[in-house]
């Protein structure tokens, strides 16, 4: 049992191998089996290079008549259905027809302004303070009623609220010194077209001590004119001088300026009075 002679071994080695080999046979076999396809591939292949196809000419032609389909779509949205107007009242698709009016409402650039009225109602004095460099000046403004007169040194008084007034008067040199003051005293600012610069300060203080300050905004304006126990003939005297100051800063290019005017006491309605006969004869013949 021990002794296996070398002949033995010989036949259990040989059979093995025989497997062996006749697996890689098969194996070979199968593989030049498997490269025929690949060879036929190749000639398909060259055939093709000979023949081309042109596949993606017939997707941009499919893609060129979407976009003109999508072309005829739009145009066809675009396209309104015409209507007939005749007997709208307004054409289709606009707002209106021509005006059949002349009257359009107007508006002017807010402004305030002072002015004397021929019959005042107020009893206290105004608060005015006069800007000014020149110790002369700031005298005179002192003798003709003003609370305070000085120059720049002021502004830092102001800014801190330890000065305030009912109006502010300068010279005119003086007006980029107090820019600062612009947003503080922001209506009260001097301005020369309100009369609150200027070089002749006794005559605008004897505006500003006792003037009558009135604001136009929007198309409105709203002031006192008088108070209920006044005669009416001072209340109509009232209410012509602001009408006529009003009227002083109509723009050129306007026609009438005022149209209507209410007056009313804060505790009862108000009555509307012919405005016409208080208005500018010039503003009659425009």
């Amino acid at each position: 049992m021990g002794n296996l002679s070398v002949t033995q071994k010989s036949a259990y080695m040989a059979a093995p191998s025989r497997s062996v080999l006749r697996v890689l046979s098969r194996c070979q076999s199968l593989f030049f089996t498997c490269r025929a396809p690949s060879v036929s591939c190749s000639s398909l292949t060259a055939h093709r290079q000979q023949q081309p196809v042109r596949s993606y000419a017939a997707a941009a032609a499919a893609k060129q008549k979407e976009k003109k389909d999508e072309t005829v779509q739009e145009k066809a949205v675009k396209e309104r259905k015409r209507v007939d107007d005749k007997n709208r009242h307004k054409p289709y698709g606009l707002t209106a027809w021509a005006p059949v009016d002349d009257v359009y409402m107007k508006k002017v650039d807010p402004f305030v302004s002072t002015i004397h009225l021929p019959h005042s109602f107020k009893s206290d004095i105004n608060k005015i303070v006069v800007f000014t460099e020149n110790p002369d000046q700031a005298r005179i403004a002192m003798e003709n009623g003003a609370a305070v007169a000085g120059g720049a040194e002021l502004v830092e008084k102001i800014l801190a609220d330890e000065i305030t007034a009912d109006f502010y008067l300068a010279e005119p040199d003086m007006v980029q010194k107090l820019l600062p003051l612009k947003n503080k005293l922001r209506k009260k600012f001097p301005k020369s077209k309100r009369g609150s610069v200027g070089m002749n300060i006794p005559k605008m203080l004897a505006l500003f001590k006792s003037g009558h300050e009135y604001m136009v905004e929007d198309i409105y304006v709203n002031t006192q004119v008088a108070t209920l126990d006044m005669p009416k003939e001072y209340i109509l005297a009232n209410i012509h001088a602001i009408v006529k100051d009003v009227a002083s800063h109509k723009p050129a290019e306007f026609g009438p300026f005022i149209e209507r005017a209410i007056v009313c006491s804060r505790s009862s309605e108000g009555l509307h009075i012919k405005i016409e006969e208080l208005l500018p004869q010039e503003e009659k013949k425009a």
